[in-house]
């Protein structure tokens, strides 16, 4: 009999969270099956995920009709929608939060998108729906801009779980896990208990490597160099297995090995954004060199499948760590800087996640 890969994942010290929620997988028990079948150990949402869930399907039909028949305002409705099936998600995910004391079984919620760069209000919104959710097995996504920061250490030193996103830069990875260790320690300066405090820092893939890849074809078509395409669908899986590089440093340091010592948990990296936009590329792209221990990957409905179809799981991230490296050089030398990419694609994350987000509530306003 064939062992499922994801199983094997898991077993390699890797959790798989799907990144998607539909309010019929949490009722018909596809996501009780996926825990048991898949050990499916978490699950994230975000703007978009909930627009396609409420729109493409009609699992929230009677309680959008309630809701307007009490003329709830739009913005309302959504975040009640959202609220019920963050709740029941977690409800099912609870009893694997309790039996990995607290490591696994997490759901998140992100705040609105149009707060991503309002340090108040992000923090403002973030207490709302923790006190509204009121589960130790729920996380509040906050992206990782600059506006975001701040109010990562805040929440965390109010012991709140966090779930840092838009994340795509070495660099602001580094700035996302000192803004993790300032309200950690705030917390213990407080004298407070932080060994039930959880975060990650999710760090999106595919769509550096559709940014890099559009650049190189650019310099192919100008400058007629060929040779650059070797460098496609490299930017991502290279930035991630130094990120890991990073975490494992941080975690030595005894900056962290003190915060340790009062039972704090270190920030895992997760996996984001892992599901292949480029045809020409493997369905199972970022996630087969990524696996490692106390890291998570989401994966999308398609790319769980996939690998569940025909992943062949190994730690191989520490493999090619000194190509990684030269990459990144290899791109800035020829004008690719990743450091600016992260920028423009955080920018455009948060678009990503408005449009939507606007496009629900309008579609909400006119039923």
């Amino acid at each position: 009999m064939n062992i499922n890969p994801l199983l094997q994942i898991k077993a390699l010290g890797q959790s798989i969270w799907l990144d998607y929620i539909q309010r019929n997988m949490l009722e018909n028990g596809e996501v009780a099956r996926m825990i048991k079948e898949d050990g499916l150990a978490g699950i994230t949402s975000n703007p978009a995920i909930f627009e396609k869930a409420i729109n493409e399907h009609h699992d929230y039909d009677d309680a959008i009709t309630s809701l307007t028949h009490r003329d709830t305002p739009p913005n309302e409705i959504y975040e009640t929608l959202a609220l019920e099936d963050i709740a029941r998600a977690a409800e099912l995910f609870r009893p694997l939060y309790d039996e990995s004391n607290g490591r696994d079984g997490f759901v998140s919620l992100e705040v609105s998108p149009h707060v991503a760069y309002d340090t108040q209000q992000t923090i403002n919104e973030a207490e709302r729906l923790w006190a509204a959710l009121n589960r130790p097995n729920v996380l509040i996504k906050v992206p990782a801009t600059q506006a975001g920061l701040p109010a990562i250490t805040h929440l965390l030193a109010a012991g709140i779980n966090i779930n840092v996103t838009i994340l795509f830069s070495l660099e602001r990875y580094r700035q996302v896990v000192d803004a993790f260790l300032a309200g950690m320690e705030t917390r213990v300066a407080q004298h407070k208990p932080v060994d039930h405090i959880t975060s990650v820092a999710s760090f999106f893939l595919s769509r550096i490597d559709v940014l890099v890849d559009k650049r190189l074809d650019e310099l192919v078509q100008i400058t007629g160099d060929k040779s650059v395409s070797a460098l496609r669908g490299k930017a991502a899986i290279a930035c991630a297995r130094l990120a890991y590089q990073y975490y494992q440093q941080w975690i030595r340091d005894n900056r962290w090995q003190s915060l340790s010592s009062h039972g704090a948990r270190a920030q895992r990296l997760l996996w984001a954004s892992t599901g292949t936009k480029d045809p020409a590329y493997s369905d199972i792209k970022y996630v087969e060199p990524l696996i490692a221990k106390d890291t998570i990957n989401t994966m999308p409905l398609e790319t769980l499948n996939a690998y569940r179809d025909h992943g062949q799981p190994a730690v191989r991230i520490e493999q090619e760590l000194d190509e990684s490296g030269s990459l990144l050089e290899k791109l800035h030398q020829i004008g690719i800087d990743l450091e600016a990419v992260g920028e423009q694609l955080e920018g455009e994350g948060v678009q990503k996640f408005s449009v939507p987000f606007d496009k629900l509530l309008e579609r909400i306003k006119q039923w």
